[in-house]
């Protein structure tokens, strides 16, 4: 008989992904147990949704990056990923996932979890993915670059993926195609995706628990060879228009 996974979630963000994982973790249906929340974000939505849902305060950490300096002012990486291996060991954690995790994962992390941590991601990846492409700005450059290449039948993704040392360049394991339909717009298909997003990582949980997990190989790719300088395009548009994600 498996033994129970100690699940931890990574957040930055509001944390409705998270939100609904726990539920599902409480529900009794996902033989799953809930290890811990670490936000690396001191606001974060998702420290409050993780309490209200009774999940103990001191099993909701923060790991703020900002608090690891090295000798030069930037971000000691390697310390902040000690912290995060230090609170995931002391809770038991066996499985992360990220939901709305914004910083680089520290290689330790990813050493110390091995096979066995997973990121959330709004969008077909790589080509959608990579430093500052997160939330609603994945959705505009989705739709920008569809509408620059003139695709006849545009379609976006949601998935969930391996961590990898470098943003959103993991196998996906898990993903759920969504059509794009005439006269959509960022807002409309940011509200679309996000319950699709939801049911995939949820999906996920019980991939894992059911020890079911398989990398998707073969995948087809949003963008065609001749098409990256309008992906190059609509991903700087992107940003221009959303400069706060």
């Amino acid at each position: 008989m498996r033994e129970r996974e100690r699940w931890a979630s990574l957040v930055s963000g509001g944390g409705t992904t998270m939100q609904k994982m726990i539920r599902e973790c409480q529900s009794g249906g996902l033989p799953i147990d809930i290890a811990c929340v670490i936000s690396s974000n001191p606001t974060a939505g998702a420290i409050n949704k993780a309490m209200d849902l009774g999940i103990p305060s001191h099993d909701v950490v923060v790991v703020d990056p900002r608090d690891f300096r090295n000798n030069e002012g930037g971000m000691d990486q390697e310390e902040f990923g000690f912290r995060i291996v230090e609170v995931l060991r002391e809770h038991g954690a066996t499985v992360v996932t990220q939901n709305g995790w914004l910083p680089l994962t520290p290689e330790v992390v990813i050493r110390e979890f091995s096979d066995c941590i997973y990121n959330q991601h709004p969008g077909p990846v790589p080509d959608f993915g990579g430093e500052g492409m997160y939330g609603i700005r994945v959705h505009a450059a989705v739709l920008l670059f569809n509408w620059l290449v003139r695709r006849k039948k545009p379609w976006t993704e949601v998935i969930a993926q391996r961590v990898h040392p470098e943003f959103d360049q993991g196998c996906v394991v898990r993903s759920e195609r969504i059509i794009i339909p005439k006269g959509e717009t960022v807002a409309t298909l940011q509200e679309r995706a996000l319950p699709i997003e939801h049911g995939v990582q949820i999906g996920l949980l019980y991939d894992i628990a059911n020890g079911t997990i398989r990398e998707e190989t073969n995948r087809e790719r949003v963008v065609r060879p001749g098409e990256e300088p309008m992906l190059a395009t609509a991903r700087r548009l992107a940003r221009l228009l959303y400069p706060h994600g």
